[in-house]
């Protein structure tokens, strides 16, 4: 759980280090609540949606919506053997990331938590506290919003 957890608060906060100490307030939440643990229907949702809540507080405190995330570990090396080519996928691969970056919370959460964390519809409306319909049209207008800035990004270089 504390990857995937990590992972959420990281996309949420946009910072390395408040994402860790997240998980680690979401760890310790989690286990003072042991004793509840045999009422709790799915634990994995009980765990994200403390994990995005306490995110959610962690920027409302700060009040940095805007920061870049720092991508050191998550480049992973091509096939490609042509420096050109590497270049211009590492820049299409950054110019996703801050696309994403730039979303709105609930459509970046929705995002997160279905595309990259493979979550079902149901499960992302409970550990975000939405209609599953709801969720459906975030992660619909993330990806429109996402591929027209990047066409327009290719087409213009703005």
């Amino acid at each position: 759980m504390k990857n995937v957890l990590y992972r959420l608060a990281l996309r949420i906060t946009l910072s390395n280090e408040e994402a860790e100490d997240v998980v680690q307030e979401t760890m310790m939440k989690v286990w003072s609540r042991r004793d509840d643990w045999d009422g709790i229907e799915n634990i994995e949702a009980f765990c994200l949606t403390i994990c995005r809540n306490l995110a959610l507080d962690h920027i409302r405190k700060k009040g940095n919506n805007n920061e870049s995330i720092e991508q050191k570990h998550y480049d992973s090396p091509d096939r490609t053997s042509n420096p050109d080519e590497l270049m211009i996928q590492k820049d299409r691969l950054q110019l996703v990331r801050n696309l994403v970056n730039q979303l709105p919370e609930k459509q970046r959460s929705c995002m997160q938590l279905r595309d990259f964390e493979g979550k079902p519809y149901k499960e992302i409306a409970t550990i975000l506290g939405i209609t599953e319909e709801q969720v459906k049209v975030n992660i619909f207008r993330a990806r429109q919003n996402i591929k027209q800035k990047f066409q327009e990004h290719e087409q213009y270089g703005l």
